[in-house]
């Protein structure tokens, strides 16, 4: 049953819609002025306001105003006793659905409410095709026909109408933001903001100003307030990505802003968020859990919906659709083919980069490509000459001098293109700090 408010001064014809509204089954509240109506407005969320125009205090104009800020969905109609079509435009151009010229019958009101929530409802309807629309669309864009993928899109579609924390597990470059992406898109927040964070790019002495935000003159270089990843969130979703690198000092705080919805920026105050969280690691995190790397109480509270992401090369039959896919895209609407045996190389090759790698192959692929199609002599080293020293990350010295900074330039390039392009793990592949790594990608010109 529909909840409607009546707002007008008027006491008689205040009672006499409210009787002829609740004679024909609807839940009337009614307001004798502007201030009273706001403040039933706030307290029963009506799906119809019904409201004069000339109002002492706050008008009708302005009470319309104050409803189309707060919930744009709430149908207005408004009631004049100046039965003016310019009254009326203006009316209809603030947001009000409908308008009704006093004096006006039983007939004509409930005519007026009745296309209003008639209107409402396929308004309702057509936002909800349009989020799963949204949300197919968003499971269409994980490319795979491979059972374990099917799997994964199971998963999406079942935890994605739910609040609950997802864990997305798996190695670097499987397509954990595509999925945190098709979760938030298939959910009722997919309208509200998804702000992705990665916990492992961002220097940990910056990284709680980052998530929970800080106060002008909060620390040492704080010259303005600063809005954090959590607030920007607020109503939609955040991305934690690489949340096992999150030092340990900061996962406490973490674990409470996940358990009271509550965030406190820097040396400011606490307020109420909301937020739905979606995490992902590459990192196993029981592992970090034994060796006191990671909490455990914060695991449980991520992991309330773990899914793990399968490798690529534990899909192979999804290497050719994934290959064409990007080609489509790199290619600038030029036809190219891929060679079979290409493909054959694709699906024997390892993938330690995952889908990150092939995507990044095929781009370099199709710019260095000797003829119209991608044939085996443009294949990266790599994947040419999976066995060589050079695919295995060991440097080949040439047989000419050649200076030690090119090599390490090499090097760290080939840590970073065997790890997909993530600094973290390429940092733990080369064993020296990542901000080590940082330094040389800064110094050496490394995007």
């Amino acid at each position: 049953m529909s909840q409607i408010l009546v707002v007008d001064d008027d006491d008689s014809l205040r009672r006499v819609i409210e009787f002829q509204l609740s004679q024909a089954g609807y839940r009337v509240a009614t307001a004798e002025d502007g201030h009273r109506g706001l403040e039933l407005f706030r307290q029963l969320q009506p799906t119809l306001v019904i409201s004069d125009v000339q109002m002492p205090g706050i008008s009708g104009d302005d009470l319309l105003a104050a409803i189309r800020a707060e919930a744009p969905e709430t149908m207005v109609i408004m009631v004049t006793a100046f039965g003016t079509v310019e009254k009326a435009v203006e009316a209809m151009r603030a947001g009000a659905h409908d308008y009704l010229t006093k004096p006006f019958s039983r007939d004509a009101l409930l005519l007026c409410v009745e296309r209003a929530l008639t209107f409402r409802g396929l308004e309702k309807d057509n936002r909800r095709l349009r989020e799963e629309l949204r949300g197919q669309q968003a499971l269409d864009s994980l490319i795979g026909v491979s059972e374990s993928m099917q799997e994964v899109k199971r998963m999406i579609s079942r935890v994605a109408a739910s609040e609950a924390s997802v864990l997305l597990l798996g190695e670097s470059g499987t397509g954990k933001e595509l999925v945190a992406r098709a979760i938030h898109q298939g959910s009722g927040r997919a309208h509200e903001p998804f702000i992705p964070v990665n916990c492992a790019a961002i220097p940990s002495e910056l990284l709680e100003s980052e998530l929970f935000g800080h106060l002008k003159g909060a620390f040492t270089g704080a010259v303005k307030d600063r809005q954090g990843k959590f607030i920007q969130a607020d109503g939609g979703t955040i991305f934690l990505d690489e949340v096992g690198d999150l030092p340990l000092d900061l996962q406490p705080k973490l674990l409470r802003v996940l358990q009271e919805m509550e965030v406190e920026p820097v040396g400011g105050v606490a307020r109420k968020i909301d937020v739905r969280v979606i995490a992902a690691t590459n990192l196993d995190l029981q592992t970090a859990i034994a060796e006191g790397r990671f909490r455990e109480d914060l695991y449980y509270r991520l992991a309330v919906i773990p899914i793990q992401l399968p490798a690529l090369r534990r899909r192979p039959e999804d290497i050719a659709l994934l290959a064409r896919h990007f080609v489509a895209r790199y290619a600038g609407g030029q036809e190219v083919d891929i060679d079979p045996e290409v493909l054959d190389r694709f699906r024997a090759y390892r993938w330690p980069g995952n889908v990150r790698e092939l995507e990044n192959s095929i781009e370099r692929m199709l710019v260095l490509r000797r003829g119209e199609s991608l044939g085996v002599d443009d294949l990266p080293p790599a994947i040419l000459h999976p066995d060589s020293p050079v695919s295995g990350n060991v440097l080949q010295l040439p047989e000419e001098g050649y200076p030690l900074e090119q090599l390490e330039k090499e090097a760290v390039m080939l840590a970073l293109e065997r790890c997909g392009g993530n600094q973290s793990r390429a940092a733990r592949f080369l064993s020296i700090p990542r901000h080590v790594l940082l330094y040389r990608m800064e110094k050496f010109g490394i995007k």
